[in-house]
């Protein structure tokens, strides 16, 4: 126990307490890092260098991209760390770096995603207009905008979680999770970031009404489409952004709109990874399984890539012969 002061470095909980176990989990989360990492990258890769996706659907997906990279690198190379070496501790500056980075990805990322709606009710309900109203300008302000939102906001949270002081470095979680970090408060002063975190909470499920109220216009636009296979275009650049903001919104209830406990559950563990590691993981398979565009991109990376291993292998061959 700490007396009314903050600590040098928090504990935080591993994933188990028997080596081999705590081996297993690392190649686990090593594989799914690199997995994500890899999704994210091509996703990244792809939009860039082919010029076909210059669109703003696709200037905006690779934002997402970027913030899910950002989001999965956080945490799961501490926890890979961590049951590596056999180890529980993060730095207090660490744990403040994970607290403002997390809420930077998650706030940007729920600010893109409310704008993808927007790209996509601009480009179904008002096609003549998509042009003028989302031109190159518009969308790296938009894009400026939701970056820009999510440091404010990361910035809000950080200083509301990290001016209490502790009364425990132990936090019940395999990161420094905010509801476990609130439970070691030794003071009144976590009301502050429960009211904050109670007027984000307000402030999602405002992002994901409005998200809801516009596919809900979209999707009476395409019931009045005469021609099946323009709905069907329309409807594969719709329902991947659609699974993606279910699947953080979700997650995201799992951990937030449960009261915090002073102990840990399997269950808590369950949810965090969840919603950490969850949406990063599938948003590059999510856009690309329905996207032709996107499939067709990342063949050309592919193609490509074999065609410059063909050369270097002619090349080697030459200067041996």
């Amino acid at each position: 126990m700490l007396n009314h002061s903050s600590p040098s470095e928090f504990l935080i909980l591993g994933f188990s307490d028997i080596r081999e176990l705590q081996i297993l989990c690392f190649f686990v989360f090593l594989a799914v890092y690199l997995t994500a990492l890899t999704g994210n990258l091509l996703i990244i890769i792809a939009v860039a260098l082919d010029h076909h996706l210059h669109t703003p659907m696709y200037f905006f997906l690779m934002n997402l991209a970027l913030l899910d990279l950002g989001m999965v690198s956080i945490m799961v190379p501490k926890a890979i760390s961590n049951s590596l070496l056999n180890s529980r501790s993060i730095s207090f500056s660490a744990c403040v770096a994970q607290v403002f980075f997390f809420f930077f990805f998650v706030g940007s990322n729920f600010a893109i995603l409310t704008i993808m709606a927007h790209d996509r009710y601009v480009a179904i309900c008002s096609p003549l207009q998509y042009e003028t109203i989302m031109h190159k300008g518009a969308c790296i302000q938009m894009a400026a905008s939701a970056w820009i939102a999510g440091i404010f906001y990361a910035i809000l949270h950080t200083s509301g979680t990290f001016t209490i002081t502790f009364c425990s470095d132990k936090i019940n979680q395999f990161f420094c999770e905010v509801p476990k970090l609130l439970t070691l408060s030794c003071s009144d002063l976590y009301l502050t970031e429960v009211g904050i975190l109670i007027l984000s909470s307000i402030i999602c499920a405002g992002c994901f009404i409005f998200i809801i109220i516009t596919y809900l216009q979209i999707f009476a636009t395409l019931l009045r489409m005469p021609s099946m296979q323009g709905r069907q275009k329309a409807l594969s650049t719709c329902l991947p952004h659609l699974t993606v903001v279910s699947l953080l919104f979700i997650t995201g209830m799992f951990a937030y709109l449960r009261p915090p406990a002073n102990t840990s559950s399997d269950l808590d563990i369950l949810f965090a990874v969840i919603y950490v590691i969850l949406p990063p993981l599938l948003n590059p398979f999510i856009y690309s399984l329905r996207n032709k565009e996107i499939k067709s991109a990342l063949l050309k990376l592919t193609d490509f890539g074999l065609s410059q291993k063909t050369n270097f292998i002619k090349i080697l061959q030459g200067k041996l012969c």
